[in-house]
């Protein structure tokens, strides 16, 4: 990419990763339960996945739920892990229709075997789909992948495949959940909180930043253009001039 590059000359993001937030707030908001929230914020996934595929964006990648997520009480984290295998049975159809590949990042084994097995059979059955790939950060944290990554490459050492010296960003990056993934050029935080909540640390170094006040639920087009717009007005420099 030459200097002088923007943008606006690259059109639409190749990778957007999102930061879900405000399912809870919007339950409150209208006065009812937590669950419903959680119901409306898998709506919106639904609608934001077919807007990826409609603008041609090849990678979404959504903050589904935190390693932190797992100090929720019981109750919550029962019903969570539920919406999302029911979920993705449900939505596997509309999967292979619509030509979406799922893949999922984070610590899975943490995850309760009937939502696991469902996961690994929609990842499974989508995986020769070529229409957007949508990437499930579950039981994710980013610092946890990080130290996964260092203890991989520690191991490498004291097996004798590599010396300290060939560690570089390039293997570390090969190392993490997202070996083989393209880095996000969008971050969207929805819910007007300014942080990054231990999401994709490596992976935005150079990512463009938006946070919206929407609340999750109610994310849609008129969100979504209104970041790709700020985005294609952004001029890229990478750390140059």
């Amino acid at each position: 990419m030459s200097s002088d590059t923007t943008v606006t000359e690259m059109n639409t993001p190749q990778h957007l990763a999102i930061i879900m937030d405000g399912n809870g707030r919007w339950a409150e908001k209208h006065g009812v339960a937590r669950a419903k929230g959680h119901e409306q914020g898998g709506q919106t996934v639904q609608r934001v996945i077919d807007l990826c595929l409609e603008k041609g964006i090849k990678w979404l990648t959504l903050y589904a739920f935190s390693t932190e997520n797992w100090g929720r009480s019981r109750i919550e984290v029962t019903y969570l892990m539920n919406m999302l295998t029911k979920y993705l049975k449900e939505r596997l159809p509309e999967m292979m229709e619509k030509n979406v590949r799922l893949h999922a990042i984070g610590e899975l084994y943490m995850l309760p075997k009937s939502c696991r097995k469902q996961l690994e059979e929609n990842m499974e059955r989508t995986k020769n789909n070529t229409g957007v790939n949508v990437v499930l950060a579950i039981s994710y944290g980013s610092r946890q992948e990080i130290t996964a990554a260092a203890r991989k490459m520690a191991e490498m050492v004291q097996r004798g495949e590599i010396s300290p010296a060939d560690i570089t960003p390039e293997l570390l990056s090969n190392n993490l959940y997202t070996a083989g993934m393209p880095d996000p050029d969008l971050l969207i935080r929805t819910s007007g909180e300014m942080r990054i909540s231990n999401y994709l640390l490596w992976q935005i170094s150079y990512s463009e930043l938006w946070v919206t006040d929407v609340l999750w639920p109610d994310f849609g087009r008129e969100e979504l253009d209104k970041a790709l717009a700020s985005f294609h007005g952004r001029n890229r420099r990478f750390g140059k001039r």
